[in-house]
């Protein structure tokens, strides 16, 4: 099989992208940043669902998340369900796969000259850094994993009922209306998951409604920023395609 249509190497790129991102905001994810700091603004004290001191302390992973559902509805916009289906079971599954290496890579035994090693002045013990930044727990894998499924398929629902109603029309309103609703599930059943029937947790239904809240805010007002980029992806996807070719296959896509 070659790559020869500019079908085929559009699906190539799109889905490879897409995969690629997915599985970079699983391992990116460890990391907690704050926003407020990363402005240079003074830091949010919010009080919500009786929860104090609240700030906007976030998943590195949401600098990738965006992009991949503004990929999501792109694909499902020229490919249909079906590959969008089909790619978000098998980076699902990648993913699974990634999260099994690298938890074989923990178990191997360290060289005793890598162990301690001197990093911007400071001595770390490189194993034990190997596993905390790695070593996600599993309830937080399988968190993740199951809100990206379920995130997924809201997603590409949303975006043909939205669709069915406006035509061709608002590619604004199906693209980001289905992000905005599928960001919602994902940032509360990771939460869920990872931290409300996880037993090593004990957290409140309100810790799990007021963090959710607070990082679907954040998810929400970067959906809105990144309506233009859809716009932009979309108009240089059909410079490449061709208008005829372009539009039989959003019409097609439709049907599938």
């Amino acid at each position: 099989m070659s790559f020869k249509t500019k079908e085929s190497r559009l699906l190539l790129v799109l889905g490879s992208f897409f995969v690629a991102n997915a599985i970079l905001s699983e391992f990116i994810g460890v990391k907690i940043f704050t926003v407020e700091g990363t402005l240079g603004i003074k830091q949010f004290d919010i009080s919500l669902l009786g929860v104090p001191n609240l700030s906007f302390n976030m998943s590195a992973g949401v600098l990738t998340w965006p992009l991949i559902f503004i990929m999501t509805d792109i694909i499902n916009e020229y490919f249909g369900v079906k590959q969008v289906r089909f790619l978000s079971i098998l980076t699902a599954l990648l993913i699974s796969y990634a999260f099994i290496i690298v938890g074989a890579a923990m178990e191997l035994t360290p060289s005793d000259f890598w162990v301690t090693q001197t990093i911007n002045g400071q001595s770390l013990n490189m194993n034990n850094a190997f596993a905390g930044i790695f070593g996600q727990g599993m309830w937080i894998i399988v968190g993740s994993i199951v809100a990206f499924i379920i995130g997924q398929i809201a997603d590409v629902l949303i975006f043909h009922r939205i669709k069915r109603i406006t035509g061709d029309r608002a590619l604004w309103l199906r693209a980001t209306g289905s992000t905005l609703i599928s960001q919602f599930i994902d940032s509360f059943v990771v939460i869920f998951i990872a931290f409300y029937i996880n037993p090593q947790y004990n957290w409140s239904w309100q810790m799990v409604a007021a963090i959710g809240l607070v990082n679907y805010t954040y998810k929400f007002v970067v959906a809105i920023l990144m309506t233009p980029i859809l716009y932009v992806v979309h108009s240089t996807i059909n410079g490449y395609l061709g208008k005829d070719l372009s539009q039989r296959m959003i019409k097609m896509a439709g049907k599938r």
